[in-house]
């Protein structure tokens, strides 16, 4: 298997393991989306969720979406690949 290839598996994973978290936590989980971007030396995850489920993703003085890039981190780790997490609503443009 190519490095190429594994990254890719990789970045599949985390995708799987933002959008679940996420799932679980918001009203409409139909309306979850993550995509992923490669940054510098690791790649962005694009969490996108309805415009009122955005607390609920971010929680109370962040406290949620800390908890879910923590975990991020913690797989980061084991994979040796940094990914980062950002959070924004269904409507805003993405990110160039």
């Amino acid at each position: 298997m190519t490095e190429v290839s594994t990254r890719d598996q990789l970045a599949l994973s985390m995708i799987e393991l933002v959008a679940s978290m996420a799932r679980a936590l918001v009203d409409y989980p139909d309306q979850v989306s993550v995509e992923a971007a490669a940054e510098n030396e690791g790649t962005v995850l694009l969490l996108r969720v309805a415009p009122a489920d955005l607390g609920k993703v971010i929680g109370k003085q962040g406290r949620t979406a800390r908890s879910m890039r923590t975990i991020l981190g913690a797989a980061s780790m084991k994979a040796q690949h940094r990914f980062a997490l950002d959070i924004q609503r269904v409507d805003e443009p993405p990110l160039s």
